[in-house]
């Protein structure tokens, strides 16, 4: 089958997104930072902004939880634009040879909270690219559950077998197999052109 449409992942693939770019101005021991991301505000938590859930009502959770550490909780999203370090540029470029080439359709699906996804959309032009986006926030889902991909799938009319997932998450990437969807791993800009090439979808 032909491929026809790309959906891009955001956050590790275009953008490099990382909360420890913010702690570790505020947390400098490497020991104690590792520690306070994967026990206080862990990824879970984060996912669930990411999900829907409001940031006031993510804060005030954590906070009742470990009181001691309010500060530090109320700076992941009060300083989140710390954790952005700038756009993958290899990426960007492969992004910009597609959407030269006019040849396929461009998506992005993205875990994103709803209420910073409009900061990032001020901060990368690229973001304005694309030919429709998929925001876990607004839909109050997230991946890997399998109704983000049918809402992506269904409101842009993608055919799975003729349409190409990039993300750097293997989770999210073995939800988009199981609905048949084409999938590239994404490791680096150099192994994504590699595996676009493969594919017949760059020269």
């Amino acid at each position: 089958m032909e491929i026809k449409n790309i959906i891009f992942d955001l956050g590790g693939v275009l953008i490099d997104w990382n909360p420890d770019y913010m702690y570790k101005k505020i947390i400098p021991d490497v020991d104690q930072r590792k520690w306070f991301l994967e026990n206080i505000c862990t990824l879970d938590w984060n996912e669930a902004q990411d999900g829907g859930r409001l940031i006031k009502e993510a804060n005030e959770l954590l906070i009742n939880q470990h009181p001691e550490y309010k500060e530090l909780i109320l700076a992941y999203y009060s300083r989140w634009e710390e954790m952005l370090s700038g756009s993958i540029s290899g990426t960007v470029d492969i992004f910009k040879e597609l959407k030269t080439n006019k040849k396929h359709g461009i998506y992005a699906l993205t875990n994103w909270s709803a209420e910073t996804f409009p900061r990032a959309l001020e901060i990368f032009d690229f973001l304005h690219w694309f030919d429709g986006r998929v925001v876990s926030g607004e839909e109050n889902t997230r991946k890997p559950h399998k109704e983000i991909y049918d809402i992506i799938l269904t409101r842009f009319n993608l055919t799975p077998n003729s349409t190409v997932f990039i993300d750097d998450n293997l989770r999210n990437i073995k939800a988009a197999e199981e609905l048949g969807i084409v999938t590239i791993h994404f490791q680096s800009p150099e192994q994504l052109r590699k595996s676009l090439q493969e594919k017949n979808i760059l020269a």
